[in-house]
């Protein structure tokens, strides 16, 4: 079901000023199984990972897997599953990287970042979302001058379904205040320097006066992989 502007500005209105939990309930009730939680394993979904764990007893998440993720993301992933009881859906190209060499070329993500992104995350995400009826993101406002306008409800034109982004508001100081206060296990690499982390070819640490999100693809013109446009 595609919501409607007038729909979306009314449940965005609702939500402005409610905790995460309202629109994770909300979402849990209208759709319970055929909503999704996307998971980087970043700070931002594991606070929402806790949060819906404490909400439903079967919560859903998955994982893109590019097969170039740091060894500490994958190790989040163990951490968590032990510690809150849920199975990450792996999601895949089905791509060897063997196999993208032999038809786009080695190293592909130095060469075309955004043909390499469409096949390794864009392409598999659509396929997994298609039965789906909403997800969740961790995004925030805060993270990047091209999140700014984000709405906690939206309606995902790419895919088709609703994306809900509960902590759009919240800043990084809350995230990690959440994190810490739940003794929740996170990437060691934050501690490196690394704020935002995706594929380990693309992801480089920043200094401190930069965005978050400056250390993604930091020898590209581009600050998004495509699964968020």
């Amino acid at each position: 079901m595609k919501f409607s502007e007038d729909q979306l500005t009314a449940l965005n209105e609702k939500f402005l000023d409610q905790r995460p939990q309202a629109v994770l309930e909300w979402a849990l009730t209208r759709w319970q199984q055929q909503v999704v939680l996307a998971s980087s394993f970043g700070p931002q979904s594991i606070v929402i990972a806790h949060l819906l764990s404490e909400i439903t007893a079967q919560p859903r998440a998955f994982f893109i897997d590019t097969d170039l993720l740091f060894a500490e993301t994958l190790q989040v992933k163990q951490k968590l599953e032990a510690r809150l009881g849920l199975t990450y859906e792996r999601v895949h190209s089905h791509l060897p990287i063997p196999e993208q060499a032999k038809t786009f070329g080695p190293m592909l993500w130095y060469k075309n970042s955004d043909r390499c992104c469409y096949l390794r995350k864009v392409a598999p995400l659509r396929a997994y979302l298609a039965d789906k009826k909403a997800w969740i993101t961790g995004r925030r406002r805060e993270q990047s001058h091209t999140r700014q306008q984000l709405q906690c409800v939206e309606w995902d034109f790419g895919n088709g379904l609703v994306k809900l982004n509960p902590l759009v508001m919240w800043t990084k100081a809350q995230v990690w205040r959440y994190l810490f206060e739940h003794n929740l296990p996170y990437n060691t690499l934050h501690d490196q320097g690394y704020p935002s982390i995706g594929c380990m070819t693309c992801t480089a640490p920043v200094q401190a006066n930069q965005s978050e999100r400056a250390g993604r693809w930091a020898t590209a013109e581009k600050t998004e992989c495509g699964i968020h446009v």
